[in-house]
């Protein structure tokens, strides 16, 4: 009885490794962390300080979601800080 050829085994290629380090930030990423969440609180400060006349009188209370929406961006920036 005739004996069956073995099969030949694909070639793979190794996977490639990737490092468990992850990058480090650039140099502009904490200046600007830092800087938005001082930005926010001054636009705060200053809202209060200036009895609703700054930094911008037409948006009158909305100037304190934008102090803290500006506050918050900085915020989250620092979850990925590395």
């Amino acid at each position: 009885m005739p004996e069956s050829k073995p099969r030949k085994r694909a070639s793979t290629a190794a996977p490639a490794v990737k490092s468990s380090q992850p990058k480090p930030n650039p140099a502009w990423y904490k200046p600007v962390m830092f800087g938005l969440m001082i930005i926010g609180l001054l636009w705060i400060i200053t809202f209060y300080i200036s009895m609703s006349t700054l930094p911008v009188a037409a948006w009158g209370s909305w100037n304190i979601l934008v102090g803290f929406g500006i506050a918050i961006v900085g915020f989250l920036m620092t979850t990925r800080w590395r």
